[in-house]
């Protein structure tokens, strides 16, 4: 077995944490893998993983080795992708999700400029107030709200959103302006469980923390239909600003309690491929991610 292919085996293992289910990918046997990695710690004189009869794990040297080692087959890969045209001109089916408002909002708009600007693609957009997984939904792109955990995904930082607590103007004539978090007790409030998923709101003022358990007058699964309600003055809600930012603008709805505000979550936007991401995937990643950096709702410090 020739070196690249030598690596190309070691990476697979790593990827996988087996060698089995590394031969299984690559479609050789079991052995061969096994010997593969074992000619290759014995050429560079150092071990690659550390094995026992259930876990393959990478040792330390083995991680700079596989990080090394992956950058130099995507560019590799990158090169004979670029020499094949796979990146002249997108085309295919790109799909994508994000969080329901979110992407009816923001994204929809970044789809149809897409859309527009290349002829041979089209588009799969799916909402969901949950989290999906890239590689078992076999998704390109996805919108991301909050700390991510994958390590394993390309991710660029977009912006980020705050919780805002915010209610119509003819609500807070009625039943006057929220000063501190405990004055919540005293209102009436509307849930939305995509945004809070249980009956505490926390807060932080100058490095203080406080939470405070509240009971909703209104417990609904849309956010949609919690800013619908907050609208006609029914009541505060607590909803991210990429949600209700153009109604605080116009003045709809007003946000009150911003010097409790919890910290900022970041925006990001994911994919597997890294640079090698094909045209479709990259180009509608370079769009995205111009079109988020300049909305102003996605932008923490918007007040």
């Amino acid at each position: 077995m020739d070196k690249l292919q030598t690596i190309k085996v070691f990476i697979e293992v790593a990827k996988q944490q087996s060698f089995s289910a590394a031969a299984e990918v690559l479609g050789i046997s079991a052995p061969v893998a096994t010997r593969a990695v074992a000619e290759l710690e014995g050429r560079l004189r150092v071990k690659l993983f550390n094995r026992t009869t259930r876990l393959v794990r990478l040792t330390e040297s083995g991680t700079r080795f596989f990080n090394d080692t992956q950058r130099i087959l995507e560019d590799l890969d990158e090169a004979e992708s670029h020499a094949a045209g796979v990146y002249a001109t997108p085309s295919g089916t790109l799909t994508l999700t994000a969080p329901v408002m979110f992407g009816q909002k923001h994204i929809m708009p970044i789809v149809n400029e897409y859309l527009g600007m290349y002829e041979e693609v089209g588009v799969k957009a799916m909402f969901f107030d949950r989290l999906g997984s890239l590689l078992e939904e076999e998704l390109d792109v996805a919108i991301r709200i909050g700390r991510l955990k994958d390590s394993s995904l390309y991710a660029v930082q977009v912006g980020s959103v705050r919780r805002i607590i915010c209610g119509a103007p003819s609500y807070f004539k009625r039943k006057g302006i929220p000063k501190y978090p405990q004055d919540l007790l005293e209102h009436d409030l509307i849930f939305s469980n995509t945004v809070d998923s249980g009956s505490t709101w926390h807060f932080q003022n100058q490095g203080h923390k406080e939470s405070v358990k509240l009971s909703p007058r209104l417990m609904c699964n849309q956010n949609a239909a919690a800013v619908s309600t907050a609208l006609k003055g029914f009541g505060i809600t607590r909803l991210m600003s990429y949600q209700v930012g153009e109604e605080i603008e116009k003045g709809t709805l007003q946000s009150v309690l911003t010097g409790y505000e919890e910290e900022p979550l970041p925006v990001h936007i994911i994919h597997v491929e890294g640079r090698r991401a094909n045209a479709k995937v990259r180009a509608f990643i370079d769009l995205a991610v111009e079109r988020l950096r300049e909305n102003p709702y996605i932008n923490s410090q918007t007040k």
